[in-house]
């Protein structure tokens, strides 16, 4: 039997779409600027001398790079609540697994970065009498910025396919509300179709600049 194509349905489902891919745009902003501040903070203390900081940190970080993300949705939203006794509603328990799961990632990005930048420069700012502060944000970070910028754009892609699984904690994104109207029309095959290109459109011109931008720093570098 030949199937039918048929897409006019979705014109009136369209506000549910439309709304599902603004939360998945939302997600994906909150969690790659919260992800970046604390896989900031996550990276640089992964680079202090006392082990006593540096070793926890690394298993914090190996933690949430080494479990899938899914597990850690499920686990901060049906296991963590019962750890600490506090009910958590599932846009939290999202937010705070993306979060922590793309810090996990941003921190190592980082790091690297910041062991890039050959030793001469430390060096050099240091016998100018410059603090450990001043140090990294007036002569390294800046530097270590520029080889950043290409994994840090894969990452953010990466974040944003990660959304699609948070409609696993009945959060109201793209998928989830493609879910609804599937169940609803029973067109799966248009619904789950329709999302794959948006995804697509979303993502195809983002992977094109990470790859435009590390070509052209290998070029200048």
């Amino acid at each position: 039997m030949t199937y039918k194509w048929d897409f006019s349905f979705l014109y009136a489902n369209s506000d549910l779409l439309l709304h599902g891919l603004a939360i998945t745009i939302l997600y994906t902003i909150v969690t790659i600027a919260l992800g970046c501040a604390v896989g900031l903070l996550l990276g640089l203390a992964r680079l202090v001398p006392s082990a006593l900081v540096r070793v926890p940190v690394r298993l914090f970080v190996e933690v949430f790079r080494c479990t899938p993300l899914l597990v850690q949705l499920i686990w901060f939203y049906y296991a963590f609540p019962v750890l600490i006794g506090v009910q958590m509603p599932a846009y939290m328990a999202a937010t705070m697994a993306l979060t922590l799961y793309g810090a996990a990632f941003y921190s190592e990005i980082f790091r690297g970065g910041v062991l890039s930048i050959e030793r001469g420069q430390w060096d050099a700012a240091r016998g100018l009498g410059m603090s450990e502060v001043k140090m990294m944000t007036r002569i390294i970070l800046p530097q270590a910025f520029k080889v950043m910028i290409p994994p840090f754009m894969n990452q953010s892609v990466m974040q944003l396919k990660n959304t699609s699984l948070i409609s696993t904690l009945a959060v109201a994104d793209l998928v989830y509300q493609g879910t609804i109207i599937a169940a609803d029309t029973y067109r799966p095959l248009e619904v789950y179709t329709v999302i794959a290109v948006v995804y697509f459109a979303l993502l195809f011109p983002l992977t094109t600049a990470a790859e435009f931008l590390e070509r052209k720093l290998a070029v200048s570098s």
